[in-house]
C-alpha cells in the first residue's frame, strides 16, 4: 500500500487502527465498547469510520453472521513506513536531511537495547541492498 495526500487518516481513524493492531480483528461494537464511549462518540460514528478504513484500504472485513468482522489489510510498521515516504516526497521535497537529523535526535533517547536493535536493522538493510546490487 502506498499512502497519498488523498489517502490521508485522521485521529480517530488512527485511534481505530491502533486498536485494531493491538487486539485484532474486531467487530464494530467491540472497537466502540474499547474507544467511542469513552470519547463519547456514537456506534454510528465508529462503524462510518471502520467503513471509511475499508474503502481506503487498510482494514479488510469479512461477514460473520449479521456483523462485518474487520482486520488490518496492513501492518503497522508497513503503514508507517509508506507514511514516512509520504512526508518525504510530498512535504520535504524528496530530501531525507530532515528526518535523519530528526531521527538522530530522537534516537539520542533510546536504551542501549533498542540502539543494538537499530545496529542489526541497519546491517540487515545494508547487507540487503549489497544483495540487490549483485
Amino acid at each position: 500500500m502506498r499512502l497519498t495526500p488523498s489517502t490521508p487518516i485522521g485521529e480517530l481513524e488512527a485511534t481505530v487502527m491502533r486498536h485494531v493492531w493491538a487486539r485484532g480483528p474486531a467487530d464494530v461494537k467491540t472497537v466502540y465498547r474499547a474507544i467511542g464511549a469513552v470519547r463519547r462518540i456514537t456506534l454510528n460514528t465508529v462503524q462510518s469510520t471502520m467503513e471509511r478504513l475499508y474503502r481506503k484500504g487498510l482494514l479488510d472485513r469479512e461477514k460473520v453472521s449479521h456483523a462485518y468482522v474487520y482486520s488490518a489489510r496492513v501492518s503497522r510498521e508497513a503503514f508507517t513506513a509508506d507514511a514516512m515516504r509520504a512526508v518525504v516526497a510530498n512535504v520535504l521535497g524528496g530530501k531525507m536531511e530532515p528526518v535523519v537529523s530528526a531521527f538522530v535526535d530522537l534516537a539520542a533517547d533510546l536504551s542501549n537495547e533498542d540502539l543494538e536493535r537499530l545496529e542489526r536493522m541497519i546491517a540487515e538493510r545494508r547487507a540487503a541492498a549489497d544483495i540487490r546490487r549483485r
